[in-house]
Order: structure tokens, then C-alpha cells, then sequence
């Protein structure tokens, strides 16, 4: 790993970040699982919730602390959209590790537990989900979505010369002293395929594991095609940037 981008030598727990908009039954299924596999590992669940967060969801959010008790922590976020949830929790984390996923079920909360067992062994390194890999795959994506989403994943691969298969998809476990130092940019979806370039470009390793994609089954999916458009804008732009464009300053990470 690159000299300048802060070491992280061991696991000791993980953040769980999960948005919530219009989500209840699924965010309750998420939230069962994670408690059944993963509770002695899990330190903080971070919900964060916004503007358009509805009631019903909201109460179900407050519902979990019968789970998590005080490791539940609600967030109310001031920047909009996914990226701008996920870029205030990445700064809120306080475990050693730290899970972004989504409250739809479209991340399994199963395989969590795959997660923490390669943060266990490999502490300094990305954890990624794969739909890709061998073992993965979709359900319900539709022929032209899949096309496109292959045709995309080479693309990356070339352009950053990396072996991982799937880039975009936002179920993905970091070192939480790594996206602390890095500076991010993306407020919508096309923040999910900033959180695997920048770690490339800072010669950081990731690790994929395969998963099995399913649509949500309640909700609406907020990744329009307009959206995804900006995920060309995104690969582009990361792909030159200097170490020191990427990295915060110590004084933005607040260290003396």
C-alpha cells in the first residue's frame, strides 16, 4: 500500500451505514439478519435519514433500537442525495471498519459476515461485492440493464487496469481511517463508483466476493438513467488525479 495513505493494522468492529427514504418491511429483514450473523461484530448502526425519509420509515428506524440499543445512531443529512448520506457517515463512523450498503435488500445483510472475515485477515483493504464474480449474478436486471452494465465493468477494467468485475455496485466494506483521508466528491449514485476508484488510485487492494443480485421489493429505486450518466463523468475524471488531489490535508481530517 502507498506510503501516504493511513495504515489500519487490525479489526476491531464495523460501522454499518444504511440509508433510509421510503424502506420498513426490508429495512426491518436488514436489520434482523445483521443482529442474527453479524451483532458481536458490529459496533455502531449508523441509519441515516433525510428530508424525504417518510414517517412510516422513519419510525421503523427509531423501532431498531430495541436491536442495537445505544450502537444505533439516526442521522439527519444535510448533504442531498446518496453520495451526500453516505460522504457524512463515512466522517461519523468510529469503528475500525465501516460497511456502506442499502436498507432495500438489494445488498444481501447476509454476507456480511464474508465481509468481516477478509477485514479479519486483511485489515487494510477494500472489501467489494461482486455480481461478476464467479458465484455472483442477477435476477430481475433485465438483457439491456446487464449488457450495459458488463460493457461498462470492462471498460473500467481497462481504463484502470485493475482485475475487479464490478465497480458500481455500492456494497462495499473500507477501512474507516481510509475514507476519512480521502476527499470525495459525488452526491448521487455515481459516488459508488467513486469509493472503488480513488482506493485504486491510491494503490489500494480489493478484495471482490461474489453476490447475488435481487431488485427491491418495496420502494423506488433513486439510481435513474440520468443518474448513471454521470458514472462516465466519474471514471474519466479519477482516472489521472494525483495522490494529493485525493487526500484530504491533515487539517481537513481534523489532526493536529
Amino acid at each position: 500500500m502507498a506510503a501516504h495513505v493511513p495504515a489500519t493494522q487490525e479489526f476491531s468492529g464495523v460501522t454499518v451505514i444504511i440509508p433510509v427514504v421510503t424502506e420498513t418491511d426490508s429495512l426491518d429483514e436488514t436489520a434482523r439478519i445483521l443482529k442474527e450473523t453479524s451483532d458481536a461484530d458490529i459496533s455502531e448502526v449508523l441509519v441515516v435519514v433525510c428530508d424525504r425519509t417518510t414517517p412510516e420509515s422513519l419510525a421503523r428506524c427509531k423501532a431498531l433500537h430495541a436491536q442495537f440499543g445505544d450502537r444505533l445512531r439516526i442521522h439527519n443529512q444535510r448533504l442531498p442525495f446518496l453520495g451526500g448520506a453516505m460522504r457524512e457517515a463515512f466522517d461519523l463512523a468510529t469503528a475500525s471498519h465501516v460497511i456502506m450498503m442499502a436498507s432495500d435488500l438489494e445488498t444481501d445483510p447476509a454476507l456480511v459476515p464474508a465481509f468481516i472475515e477478509v477485514a479479519k485477515k486483511r485489515p487494510d483493504v477494500v472489501v467489494t461485492a461482486s455480481r461478476w464474480a464467479a458465484g455472483g449474478g442477477f435476477s430481475g436486471y433485465g438483457p439491456v440493464r446487464v449488457a450495459a452494465n458488463w460493457v461498462f465493468q470492462r471498460l473500467t477494467s481497462l481504463i484502470y487496469r485493475t482485475h475487479l468485475t464490478d465497480a458500481t455496485f455500492g456494497y462495499r466494506l473500507f477501512p474507516t481511517a481510509l475514507v476519512q483521508a480521502i476527499t470525495w466528491e459525488g452526491l448521487r449514485h455515481e459516488f459508488l463508483l467513486e469509493t472503488v476508484l480513488k482506493p485504486l488510485r491510491l494503490g489500494v487492494d480489493v478484495v471482490e466476493i461474489p453476490t447475488f443480485w435481487k431488485p427491491r421489493r418495496e420502494g423506488e429505486s433513486q439510481n435513474s438513467l440520468s443518474t448513471q450518466a454521470r458514472y462516465v463523468g466519474t471514471l474519466l475524471s479519477e482516472r489521472f488525479k494525483p495522490p494529493s488531489a485525493i487526500l484530504r490535508s491533515a487539517a481537513a481530517r481534523g489532526e493536529a
